[in-house]
């Protein structure tokens, strides 16, 4: 299990954010998240390949994770049994973290990812943690937070 400081380190640190399986629907959790995202200053991309060519939140969809890299993270937006393939693309591109969003458990991709050195949050939502944190409004440089 991730710990708050870890948590807390993941999301200050990040600085290139992939989000797969973004949503170009308002009502739709990966839209909202995704403009968070942008909001607290990250490099975010949208990937979803059903979406290419469309901007969302102003940024373009790429088709391919592999179009997104260097990242950092990987925030992934799919079915739990979906996720064991984005989780093994993000080990194949160097990420350095997966961020499996509630409702996304598959305990065997995050052990591979673990593994593999990256860090692993699961179930969880970057979100609702980045509020329970109490994290501040902006990050600027991926490491240093803004007031």
């Amino acid at each position: 299990m991730t710990t708050d400081a870890e948590i807390r380190g993941l999301l200050l640190a990040t600085r290139r954010i992939a989000v797969v399986g973004a949503s170009d629907r308002p009502h739709r959790p990966s839209h909202g998240v995704f403009g968070f995202l942008l909001d607290r200053g990250y490099d975010a991309v949208p990937v979803n390949p059903t979406l290419t060519g469309r901007e969302i939140h102003g940024r373009a969809v790429l088709a391919r994770l592999e179009d997104s890299a260097p990242l950092d993270m990987v925030d992934v937006f799919r079915r739990a049994s979906e996720a064991g393939a984005v989780v093994d693309e993000a080990i194949r591109l160097g990420a350095r973290s997966v961020w499996l969003q509630l409702g996304v458990v598959d305990e065997a991709a995050a052990e591979r990812a673990r593994k593999a050195g990256l860090v692993v949050v699961m179930d969880r939502c970057p979100v609702i943690e980045w509020r329970r944190l109490g994290l501040p409004a902006r990050v600027t440089d991926g490491h240093t937070p803004a007031a």
